[in-house]
């Protein structure tokens, strides 16, 4: 355990929330400026953690996104559906419209977001993926709904030989458009399909911060992988995804009204476990603005 997790810095508490990833955070206030060792203890302490729990944060959309800035610029996503129309740099993962009333089931954004239910790592399907993300729960479920987290470090140096033989080197392709083609969504317009063209990524990345070895897939959006036939494709996403939600690797988190979880998505994945669709759940995210290409690891 390191220091940083024994102790408290500056007003920072840091609790270890498992043993693979994850701390809760406590001494923030999001609608209070960082200082700036404050605001690079805290980057310290991501890098460390990979997911950073932030109880109690009362925040405004305003003031999630100002909070964001502190890590990086905050994306605005590229699917109207899904942006929020008050705060463009808020992406709702919500079954309640911002006129506050709860979708069907079979709402399209509902079905949309439902597809987080499913491993994932956001924006892989871009040339440069996002740096990680920032998730206000305004309104949690209690059916259901927590976020589970793999480190995607340590599953990768869990590998046996033969898998990291199999992948190293390796890129897999990651395409927005395979999600809508595993529910029943309305397909991509041509403008979304113009603005987010298929892209191929190593399966093995170097983490741009740490230099660290990190497995690096997304399994709602791979559909291809170098040199494989489709078949021997999907059962290698389909093992490797297996290894990475194993329990020694997951972190999963119980939602409190007013939690911020922030992540980095350079070397985790994530997914929501199941909830009742009648029940409301109103998240709000941020996503930081990628700047570097993924490098081979």
């Amino acid at each position: 355990m390191s220091a940083l997790t024994e102790a408290t810095t500056s007003d920072l508490t840091v609790r270890k929330l498992h043993p693979a990833l994850g701390a809760e955070v406590r001494g923030i206030d999001m609608r209070r400026p960082l200082d700036p060792a404050t605001a690079s203890a805290l980057q310290a302490i991501w890098m460390e953690h990979l997911v950073l729990v932030f109880p109690s944060q009362n925040v405004t959309d305003a003031e999630h996104v100002a909070f964001t800035r502190y890590f990086g610029e905050p994306e605005i996503f590229h699917q109207k559906i899904i942006r929020s129309e008050r705060v463009q740099e808020i992406f709702r993962v919500s079954n309640v419209n911002e006129d506050g009333v709860l979708m069907p089931p079979d709402h399209p954004v509902a079905q949309q977001v439902a597809l987080a239910q499913f491993w994932h790592t956001d924006s892989s399907y871009k040339d440069i993926p996002c740096t990680g993300a920032l998730l206000h729960g305004v309104e949690v479920s209690r059916t259901g709904g927590e976020t589970q987290f793999t480190n995607m470090y340590l599953v990768y140096d869990a590998l046996s030989p033969a898998l990291k033989r199999l992948v190293d080197g390796r890129k897999a392709r990651h395409n927005f458009g395979h999600m809508h083609s595993q529910a029943a969504l309305k397909p991509l317009t041509e403008e979304e399909k113009a603005a987010m063209p298929p892209v191929w990524q190593p399966i093995v990345r170097q983490h741009p911060v740490t230099g660290r070895k990190a497995l690096y897939i997304s399994p709602i959006y791979n559909d291809e992988v170098e040199g494989m036939s489709a078949d021997d494709a999907k059962r290698l996403i389909v093992e490797l995804t297996q290894i990475a939600a194993d329990p020694r690797f997951v972190y999963t988190h119980r939602w409190e009204t007013d939690d911020v979880l922030m992540w980095d998505n350079r070397c985790s994945m994530h997914q929501v476990t199941p909830f009742d669709p009648r029940e409301r759940r109103v998240m709000h995210r941020t996503t930081i603005v990628g700047q570097d290409r993924v490098m081979a690891g």
